[in-house]
């Protein structure tokens, strides 16, 4: 019997399973046991169901968590796992009991959840109801976008003064290491960004406001999603401006870019003056177009 080869390339596409590229990509997350503590002073043991209750919980709370396919769960983070949940649960009193869970993004170092709950009751439709409220919450912070890993090269100085080269160069230096430092906090504290440790390239690189982008394949090099780099521009001895740039390391291409515009105070404001244009033109910018999308 001939069967035509539409028929069978669609029999085949239902039998055989996706290639993991077609695929979305599992994501491995780590989850103990949660800890249990009665602080609540009642006399009658309840050792026993405390212990039943909460293997209930932390089953549900597994099912629920990797119903879907889209999230694996394992015991430890050793495994691969891209997140780790930690957990434990206290009771303080015969109606009141708390939860506290947060969520760490491993590769990141970064709490990306950590939240403490209360729920009434010490029966099990009351954990059923905890267990409920506690796997969304968890869910919602896995769902949350990673942080874009961020190379931030040390900011430069562009001096278009007519002083001496060597008069303030030491002072110069300390300044623009105060600058770089300080973005890389405040980019890092944002929640969005992984900052990147450049290392010898940040020290060996030199000149980058002028190499046409050079900054996005050392990014790259690096393991960071996208580059950033900085001028100060002194004007005079009392007058400055600043600018960056940021740029996609993969393509090179460049994603946004801010400058002061305005001829702000002496070398000691370098630092205050960064931040702020960070913050406006990049950080608070892109809270604003999240808020619109949403």
């Amino acid at each position: 019997m001939h069967v035509p080869r539409s028929i069978l390339a669609a029999v085949l596409l239902l039998v055989l399973p996706c290639s993991p590229a077609a695929a979305e990509a599992v994501i491995g997350v780590a989850m103990e046991d949660f800890s249990y503590t009665d602080t609540s002073g009642e006399p009658t043991n309840q050792i026993a169901a405390h212990e039943r209750r909460l293997q209930a919980f932390m089953a549900a709370l597994r099912r629920d968590i990797g119903e879907g396919g889209r999230y694996r769960l394992g015991p430890s983070a050793q495994d691969g796992a891209a997140f780790k949940v930690i957990g434990g649960i206290q009771k303080t009193s015969t109606l009141v009991q708390w939860a506290k869970v947060a969520v760490i993004d491993v590769g990141a170092k970064r709490l990306v959840m950590d939240k403490l709950y209360s729920f009434r009751g010490d029966n099990d439709e009351a954990w059923e109801r905890a267990e409920i409220f506690v796997s969304r919450e968890v869910m919602a912070a896995l769902a949350s976008p990673a942080p874009v890993a961020l190379a931030v090269f040390e900011f430069e100085l562009e001096d278009t003064t007519a002083a001496s080269a060597g008069a303030s160069a030491a002072s110069d230096a300390s300044h623009l290491a105060e600058v770089t430092g300080a973005v890389r906090e405040a980019l890092g504290q944002s929640g969005r960004y992984r900052i990147v440790d450049v290392g010898r390239e940040a020290a060996t690189a030199g000149g980058l406001r002028d190499c046409g982008g050079c900054e996005a394949a050392m990014a790259k090099k690096l393991g960071a999603d996208q580059s950033l780099i900085g001028v100060v521009r002194r004007v005079s001895r009392t007058e400055y401006t600043l600018g960056f740039q940021l740029r996609d390391a993969g393509s090179g291409a460049v994603l946004a870019r801010g400058d002061s515009g305005l001829r702000l105070g002496a070398d000691y404001s370098w630092k205050r003056g960064a931040v702020r244009l960070v913050s406006d033109r990049l950080i608070d910018s892109q809270q604003a177009a999240e808020g619109i999308r949403k």
